[in-house]
């Protein structure tokens, strides 16, 4: 059972990185760092609280608390990043902390207490708090680049208005045992 539900979690996590990364790709390097008004962050500062975030949590999951003392997560929401290069690199570097950590985790190790901020937590647990941070974050992500992109904007999943059709053709394959985010996932996005 610990095995299925780190595959499953996995699969979750490399569809919202990949979410992530097609809006990225759908957007122009000034719409990276595009804010509705001074209040709100852009999608650079979304990623970088993301990837400060991700090093902090799951930097020794198993041995250190998950709030590191070396973290700034208030300087985190500043415009620390410059260029596109500095919000991939620093979406890269996050994604990379997490699915490494993940890999640590085994039916052995599975019923351990890890910690955050103090408070603990089962690994199921812990997990489960930071993939539903992420999915949070990264559909801010996807809803600003939608406003951005405006009529331009080509759909990360079932396109508006298309519903009946997807589902019709759905209904007409054979039966299959595939996960949902697969079908949404490029063997790029697999890539762990």
């Amino acid at each position: 059972m610990e095995q299925n539900y780190l595959d499953s979690v996995k699969r979750q996590f490399l569809y919202y990185r990949s979410l992530g990364q097609k809006t990225f790709n759908q957007l122009t390097d000034e719409d990276l760092f595009w804010q509705f008004n001074e209040a709100s962050n852009s999608i650079a500062v979304i990623v970088n609280h993301m990837s400060g975030n991700m090093k902090s949590r799951w930097t020794n999951f198993l041995e250190e608390d998950g709030e590191k003392a070396w973290r700034n997560r208030d300087r985190e929401f500043e415009s620390i990043l410059k260029s596109r290069n500095d919000v991939q690199q620093a979406w890269n570097e996050g994604w990379a902390c997490l699915f490494k950590a993940l890999e640590s985790v085994n039916e052995e190790n599975f019923g351990q207490e890890v910690f955050i901020r103090n408070m603990g937590h089962t690994i199921l647990e812990a997990i489960n708090r930071q993939l539903t941070h992420y999915a949070y974050h990264v559909g801010q992500i996807v809803y600003i680049g939608r406003m951005i992109k405006g009529d331009a904007w080509v759909s990360l999943s079932i396109p508006k208005g298309k519903s009946v059709q997807y589902n019709q053709a759905k209904f007409a394959e054979p039966k299959r045992t595939q996960h949902f985010t697969d079908e949404f996932l490029d063997n790029d996005d697999k890539k762990i």
